[in-house]
């Protein structure tokens, strides 16, 4: 297939429009074939699409890398896949400027995804059969995904939220927990407690957008710096972004079957949250 970093839809757009020259009169006909010898001209302007496919030399940092997947620690501010507001600069521009067969792969091999401002692993596929397998695996909960987060209040012990995620019934930007959401399992144990704030790991068992974030406001104890579910607390220290990073990733390996797994430090700025938790 020519042109296969674009998709189907986008081309067929091209061509009713009358972007597609062919011997160079517009070609407005989808199905038209040709026989061989024709010139065809693509006038492709830039959009969003486009922007969205285009490699970036991006750094990334990258945690495991063979010939099937890659693990990356992502930053937080950096967009996972592109969307409205955010055509480049992401994570997806990085991975087809690092390795541009991901082009052929669909979403550059990404699998599952982190937001903007969460940091730590994510893994993404390097071939089809990768991604499909990784795909099963994610969907049998067989993915070990942790995570660490500092919430507002003082939580205790450990426990499970189990409690359906779906739109908002009125802010349909957000994610909450509604009647006839899609399943969602948060489990949690406390790590540390502060004056006002509690370290937690949460271990995900599905993975609902927002999940963590929309489970620990629904406890009362949304997490420090979400602009979205969280609250003020003049008593805590500030912080730009949700307090959350995943910390540890663990699957079985698409070709080998072998069970990996990989851990990764937080990040500065919630490292500096904790000192200044644990000075208050």
């Amino acid at each position: 297939m020519l042109l296969p970093q674009y998709s189907r839809n986008r081309l067929q757009g091209w061509i009713k429009a009358g972007q597609v020259l062919v011997d160079g009169v517009a070609e407005l006909e989808t199905k038209r074939k040709v026989r061989g010898g024709e010139s065809v001209l693509l006038m492709a302007l830039p959009d969003q699409e486009m922007l969205a496919q285009t490699p970036e030399d991006i750094a990334l940092d990258v945690v495991y890398e063979d010939e099937m997947l890659m693990v990356i620690n992502k930053p937080a501010g950096m967009v996972v896949h592109p969307g409205s507001g955010n055509w480049s600069g992401t994570l997806m521009n990085a991975l087809l400027h690092h390795d541009p067969k991901l082009a052929g792969v669909p979403r550059a091999g990404i699998v599952h995804r982190l937001d903007k401002d969460t940091s730590g692993l994510l893994v993404v596929a390097k071939t089809l059969e990768s991604q499909t397998d990784l795909v099963r695996q994610l969907q049998a909960r067989t993915v070990k995904r942790e995570y660490f987060a500092v919430t507002i209040g003082e939580l205790r012990g450990k426990g499970t939220v189990e409690a359906p995620v779906g739109r908002h019934p009125v802010q349909r930007t957000k994610m909450a927990v509604v009647p006839g959401g899609k399943p969602a399992i948060t489990h949690y144990r406390v790590q540390a407690r502060y004056a006002g704030a509690t370290l937690v790991c949460c271990r995900l068992e599905t993975g609902r957008t927002h999940q963590i974030r929309v489970h620990m406001a629904a406890l009362g104890h949304p997490l420090l710096g979400d602009p979205v579910y969280g609250r003020s607390v003049e008593s805590l220290p500030a912080f730009t972004r949700q307090a959350l990073h995943a910390a540890r990733l663990g699957l079985l390996h698409p070709a080998s079957g072998e069970s990996l797994s990989w851990e990764i430090t937080l990040p500065d700025d919630m490292v500096r949250l904790i000192a200044a938790l644990q000075d208050a």
